[in-house]
């Protein structure tokens, strides 16, 4: 199992992750120790575990922003895909209706032009 250092408020971390993982463990690392420089410019230095609370409390928030935000869309998906098939199915109706006025429209005109040759 590989082992990866992170840089967390200048402090290092090994942690260990699944074969392959080891660039996105870095990744979130640097997320997390973003999330750990911004509480610093806005609370200053308040002790690593509080900084990494706080920093893990703001990530929470924020993909629990985005599940909210994913929900909505889902649903938005929903309404139009309902949509969609009332749609469809009116389309159908619209073309069949098209159809049957074309197919008496021929037989008229066929009626027409026997009366015309008896004529």
């Amino acid at each position: 199992m590989p082992l990866v250092n992170i840089m967390v408020n200048s402090r290092a971390y090994t942690v260990a992750c699944d074969e392959g993982e080891e660039e996105h463990l870095k990744e979130l690392g640097a997320r997390v120790d973003g999330k750990v420089r911004e509480l610093l410019e806005s609370v200053g230095q308040v002790g690593d575990q509080r900084l990494l609370l706080m920093a893990a409390l703001l990530l929470a928030d924020e993909h629990h922003a985005m599940e909210t935000q994913l929900a909505a869309l889902k649903q938005e998906m929903s309404v139009s895909a309902a949509a969609r098939d009332e749609l469809d199915k009116r389309l159908n109706k619209s073309e069949g209706f098209a159809a049957d006025t074309l197919e008496a429209a021929a037989k008229r005109i066929e009626n027409i032009a026997v009366r015309l040759a008896h004529a």
